[in-house]
């Protein structure tokens, strides 16, 4: 996102000498995420059509087609465009399509398949803004994500920046878009104005935006306001639930029912309703009915969507700042990690830490860390030693620092241990036990291996012995999932990742140490389920 458009962010006089203050309407400070219908048979869970919902009968009296759920912002267009149909006589093989359409959030139906800026407004004291869970809502998710391309389009640390952004709005996010809506001050009341618990601002769609114009009078409209640069648009991709067990019959009128969304008619229904056309080209009408201004700063154009990398490592970020984690690093010491990194002129121990030292700015003080170092024969007869205890970051230490500060500082004094193996079965037993003892509900609980090679100590346990034990040792309602990086063409991804898979984590390699900050993010999210669970 870039440059903005804010409100009253203007000198009076830029804008006729109009005091602020005068205007006592509520304000919708919108990343404008523009609503585009796309329907295509793809996988998504915005139209999703259920097998066991579609029935036939001989007349349109008696036909029950009941055939979809919908994301709750396109269900009154779908619905209405289903019910013309029915007075219609629409039929596909002879039988009447009676389209039943259930308003249900996509990550519900997500949910349910799988079992079966603003950023100078964030940092304002002045304006208190609301956001959708980016976990639960592609609203919510576009934005932070616009906000971290933007971020980083500024330099700087703006890993840093993003979550410091990214904490903000989680003081202030709903579960829902329709949620979010409803934490707007209900009038120009001082009161309202001045409650802590009403947001004077939100991230919103221009979809739901006009929606909400369409009901509100008076100051409870909206004024939506929309990056220069362009932001990215919604879709609504249109799903055969089990398409390949659905009766011909069935998948032939969902498929018709398809075609129909997209003719003219279906298009005049979802404009009406606030949608944008294919094209995603905004229309002066649904802009105004939005509450935008016209001219508005935007571009005429799309932002490019974020890529799936980008969105995984954008959740990953999420989880971490939205729910506190619990993370025992544990870094191969052994003497390989003195090896160069091809091209960068620093050991593959030089690189990991500045990768671990760049990661530890995005955790909170509130984060549990600590730090585990193993090669082989290191502390005595353990291949293993605790550096540091895990605990809160923003805890004090002696000294007058904090634990954060302390971690810092251990993770820069990591060196490699000359002529030191890879004690990596014995050191994973002993970590996962006192990070299973050890666990605390409400987190995310991890332990995070990094090593460059395999296991060298044929005195210790064997690995069928260790994936055994912690096979014994996994709990799913006190769930610690392993993240084992494999650093460096030396190291068995496959051997890390059929350990890690025992405990609910998985195996990752990076050919490059400075990868390790964006891994972590990525497998935190993959794992994240069950630290999720185990705080619900």
């Amino acid at each position: 996102m870039g440059r903005h458009s804010l409100p009253d962010a203007h000198a009076p006089e830029e804008r006729g000498g109009t005091s602020p203050r005068r205007r006592r309407r509520t304000v919708a400070v919108a990343v404008a995420v523009a609503t585009l219908l796309v329907l295509a048979v793809a996988t998504g869970t915005g139209v999703a059509v259920n097998s066991g919902l579609l029935s036939f009968s001989e007349s349109c009296e008696d036909s029950a087609v009941r055939l979809l759920a919908a994301s709750p912002g396109i269900a009154p267009a779908v619905r209405d465009i289903a019910e013309q149909a029915l007075a219609d006589e629409v039929r596909s093989d002879g039988h009447c399509l009676d389209v039943e359409v259930v308003a249900r959030d996509s990550y519900k139906v997500a949910d349910t398949l799988a079992s079966q800026v603003v950023t100078a407004a964030l940092t304002s004291d002045k304006v208190r803004l609301g956001a959708a869970d980016p976990a639960r809502s592609a609203t919510g998710l576009l934005a932070l994500t616009s906000i971290g391309g933007s971020s980083a389009q500024q330099g700087g640390d703006s890993d840093t920046r993003v979550a410091e952004t990214a904490k903000v709005l989680a003081e202030r996010m709903s579960d829902s878009d329709a949620q979010v809506l409803e934490t707007l001050a209900r009038s120009d009341a001082g009161a309202e104005d001045g409650n802590p618990r009403r947001n004077q601002a939100v991230l919103i769609s221009e979809q739901a935006a006009f929606t909400h114009n369409a009901e509100a009078t008076g100051g409870g409209k909206l004024n939506l306001f929309y990056p220069e640069d362009g932001t990215p648009l919604l879709d609504y991709p249109y799903t055969l639930v089990d398409e390949e067990k659905l009766p011909l019959a069935q998948s032939r009128a969902a498929l018709r029912f398809m075609t129909l969304l997209n003719d003219r008619s279906s298009r005049a229904v979802l404009s009406r309703y606030g949608f944008r056309p294919p094209s995603g080209a905004a229309e002066d009408t649904v802009v105004a009915s939005a509450g935008g201004k016209s001219p508005q700063p935007y571009a005429t154009s799309a932002a490019e969507p974020p890529s799936a990398k980008q969105l995984q490592e954008m959740l990953g970020m999420w989880k971490i700042t939205v729910q506190s984690a619990r993370l025992t690093t544990v870094v191969d010491a052994s003497g390989s990690m003195s090896t160069l990194v091809p091209g960068r002129g620093l050991s593959r121990m030089d690189v990991t830490k500045e990768s671990l030292i760049q990661a530890l700015t995005q955790f909170t003080p509130d984060d549990e860390i600590g730090l585990w170092e193993f090669a082989t024969t290191l502390d005595g007869a353990k291949d293993y030693r605790k550096v540091t205890e895990t605990r809160r970051l923003g805890d004090p230490v002696q000294g007058g620092s904090t634990h954060r500060e302390k971690l810092s500082a251990a993770f820069a004094g990591l060196q490699p241990v000359p002529g030191g193996a890879t004690g990596l079965y014995d050191t994973t037993l002993a970590s996962y036990e006192e990070a299973r003892s050890t666990f605390v509900k409400g987190k995310f609980n991890a332990l995070v291996i990094l090593t460059d090679g395999s296991n060298q100590d044929d005195d210790g346990i064997s690995r069928s012995a260790l994936i055994d034990r912690l096979k014994e040792l996994a709990d799913p309602e006190r769930p610690v999932p392993i993240i084992a990086i494999a650093v460096g063409p030396d190291a068995d991804r496959e051997e890390a990742a059929e350990i890690a898979r025992v405990t609910g984590g998985d195996g990752y390699e990076v050919s490059d140490p400075a990868e390790i900050q964006a891994v972590i993010l990525r497998a935190i999210m993959a794992a994240g389920q069950n630290g999720r669970a185990a705080q619900e």
